[in-house]
């Protein structure tokens, strides 16, 4: 219960004390337990989390990978069993840490950390519902800019773990002075969001982001193609005027070698017009690679290729062996190759322009790294695989973050929502409703300057808290050892 409970501090719900409330029970059952009942404690938690968090893998699944609602439940339990053990497995560290209030206090944040950003890379990633998300509209998204989301998880598990003493009635001085600086730490969010971490380098741009808002089985047909062209056409029309045109993730149903002539007439009407068009497109080499990229044409140039894949969407595991049993295992576009690391920005009206197509923007150090000597954050993606669940809303919040953390305005253009234009805090202040259809006007204030995040990404809090860990665990055993 009290797992399942932590996806309602985050978006949609928004309820942020939940997550403390939520960490503490974990962190309480925890207690006194043998390295095997705190996995046992962990994974029941574990699965809790992702079967209402991650509930949305069945949407994808049975709504649009055309499987059996039967596989789409049993898919849907693996999925989330397999995050819960990668969860669970770094909390056996709490049976081999002293049981006394300060090693608790200082400890449990520690692991806690440590298991989210163990699944931020273990099997290619899963860096969804960290707790720090709880606190994308708090105080203490002040020091988002300064350790970015795992930090504002530390601080909401370092809460956890004080309530847990107090329920305890545990009022040591290491309770005392843990209490003071929760206190310290939410007063300096509030203090910290106030500092202009960077600048405006030039006027603001006129964006026009165009949601189409196409169905997923009205896509991919070769008779379906030349419609979804003139549609796109014909939506963009009445904004050449603008600075930047942003069509969403694969919103042109063909490979880049197969519309030449098409894509010619884009970047000459935007040559014409002094208009930067970026659009998302499968895209082709002579190799025989395929790359869900976004491609810069117009008063812009520049490609960027995805480096972040989603399983079974975009590439499929042990292809030789599952291709061809099921559906879900032939959907459309599910032989992508990854782009190359360190890419070049794209350029348009010469700003340069840090792009992550979908799944990539829940990175937190990947969207550091690209976004370094950047002046605007772009994300494009197609969250109509997600059909009316929460997570269409869950990705936003993370994208929100990823502006806070760099300080930097972020243009998000989805195929059918949530399309978003946000500032360098993080704000939404334009918005295209989910399921319409329309294009998002606004404008963007470029900005340039490094945040600490930047610079040095999540490793600072990654690193104290496997080195609190190493150090407590140590501790015990010499201790047992004596």
């Amino acid at each position: 219960v009290a797992g399942a409970a932590l996806p309602l501090s985050l978006a949609p719900f928004s309820l942020w004390p939940i997550a403390i409330a939520s960490m503490a029970a974990l962190f309480m059952a925890l207690q006194n337990q043998s390295a095997g009942q705190a996995f046992k404690r962990a994974t029941i938690y574990g699965f809790g989390l992702f079967g209402v968090g991650a509930s949305w893998v069945y949407v994808s699944m049975y709504n649009f990978g055309g499987v059996s609602m039967l596989f789409a439940i049993i898919g849907t339990i693996l999925f989330c069993l397999l995050l819960t053990i990668v969860f669970a497995l770094p909390f056996i560290c709490s049976a081999w840490i002293p049981q006394c209030a300060p090693s608790q206090l200082l400890g449990l944040p520690a692991i806690w950390v440590v298991s989210e950003w163990f699944r931020s890379w273990i099997l290619t990633g899963f860096p969804w519902l960290y707790a720090g998300y709880s606190h994308t509209d708090t105080w203490l998204n002040g020091w988002a800019p300064i350790g970015g989301v795992l930090l504002l998880s530390y601080f909401s598990a370092v809460a956890a773990a004080l309530l847990v003493q107090l329920l305890q009635r545990r009022l040591s001085a290491a309770t005392i002075l843990s209490g003071s600086l929760v206190i310290a730490v939410f007063i300096g969010g509030c203090v910290l969001q106030k500092v202009s971490w960077t600048e405006a380098v030039s006027e603001p741009l006129s964006v026009a982001l165009v949601q189409p808002n196409v169905n997923q089985k009205d896509r991919w047909g070769p008779d379906k193609r030349n419609k979804a062209l003139k549609d796109l056409l014909a939506q963009t029309e009445p904004y050449w005027d603008a600075d930047i045109i942003i069509w969403p993730e694969s919103a042109i149903p063909a490979l880049k070698s197969q519309i030449p002539d098409y894509l010619m007439a884009l970047d000459k009407r935007g040559k014409l017009n002094q208009t930067a068009l970026i659009t998302g497109i499968p895209t082709d080499t002579i190799r025989g690679r395929y790359h869900n990229s976004m491609l810069a044409v117009g008063d812009a140039f520049g490609q960027y290729d995805k480096t972040r894949l989603v399983p079974f969407g975009e590439y499929v595991p042990i292809e030789s062996l599952v291709r061809g049993l099921n559906n879900f295992f032939d959907l459309p576009m599910s032989s992508f190759a990854l782009g190359e690391k360190n890419q070049s920005p794209l350029v348009a009206k010469g700003q340069k322009i840090s792009t992550a197509i979908c799944y990539e923007i829940v990175y937190p150090d990947l969207v550091a790294s690209n976004s370094r000597d950047t002046s605007i954050l772009l994300t494009t993606s197609n969250d109509a695989w997600f059909g009316d669940s929460i997570a269409p809303q869950q990705h936003m919040q993370m994208a929100r973050m990823r502006a806070i953390e760099n300080a930097k305005p972020l243009m998000r253009g989805t195929n059918n929502g949530i399309t978003a234009l946000v500032d360098h805090k993080g704000t939404i202040y334009r918005k295209l409703e989910q399921f319409s259809t329309g294009v998002l006007t606004g404008q963007v204030v470029p900005r340039t300057g490094e945040t600490p995040f930047n610079r040095l990404g999540s490793w600072p809090i990654i690193i104290f808290s496997l080195l609190v860990t190493a150090a407590l665990v140590i501790s015990a055993i010499r201790h047992r050892q004596t």
